[in-house]
């Protein structure tokens, strides 16, 4: 079974930056685009960021500039830079397929922003 594994968060002040991580047992990334979502208390996970299998990528326009999603499929993992870190960034932050049938969450990983 698939199973995806969130790291890298935690608390960070406004204007700071966190890289966060998401590896997935097998090689799962072959072939699939993926893509980092975030979740806050009483709001729909939200797409964030999103990598092709080629690494085309596209941003949620909140983080465009700010944020790099990047994949490194030999090490079935992707990666989140985000920068220039706002306190609306702050969420649970998760990976998955940017399409068809998601893998079964992980736990995601908390990223908080503020002072």
């Amino acid at each position: 079974q698939v199973q995806l594994v969130e790291s890298g968060g935690g608390l960070v002040q406004p204007g700071g930056s966190l890289r966060l991580s998401c590896t997935a047992s097998g090689s799962i990334f072959w072939g699939n685009a993926m893509a980092w979502y975030r979740q806050t208390p009483g709001k729909e996970r939200e797409f964030v960021a999103g990598i092709t299998v080629t690494g085309n990528t596209n941003y949620e326009d909140s983080v465009k500039g700010r944020f790099t999603v990047s994949r490194d499929n030999a090490k079935n993992t992707i990666y989140l830079q985000m920068n220039s870190l706002k306190p609306e960034d702050t969420g649970i932050y998760y990976c998955n397929r940017n399409s068809g049938i998601v893998f079964p969450w992980g736990q995601g990983t908390q990223v908080t922003v503020s002072s």
